[in-house]
């Protein structure tokens, strides 16, 4: 029988919690990865009747408010009321 003292196996307790812990960490970390919203797949929005502005990742072409529940066509990216916005 193998004989531990009761800080031996307190030690042995904490070493194996913590590595049980950062296993579960690294796993849930890499699981949300795939929720993430990846740059291409989001668009801006704003809205023709509000003018709330957005961001839906779900449709390409029109999207609802939810605000106001109107239909809005989507901007282009740096573009504000019409306007191009240049960046630099």
């Amino acid at each position: 029988m193998i004989r531990l003292d009761i800080s031996q196996a307190v030690f042995l307790y904490l070493l194996v919690s913590v590595i049980g812990i950062f296993i579960l960490w690294i796993f849930f970390e890499e699981r949300l990865k795939f929720l993430h919203f990846r740059e291409e797949d989001v668009y801006v929005w704003q809205c023709a009747i509000c003018a709330y502005t957005y961001v839906d990742s779900r449709s390409a072409d029109i999207s609802r408010c939810p605000r106001c529940s109107s239909y809005n066509t989507r901007m282009e990216r740096g573009e504000k009321d019409g306007n191009k916005v240049i960046k630099g």
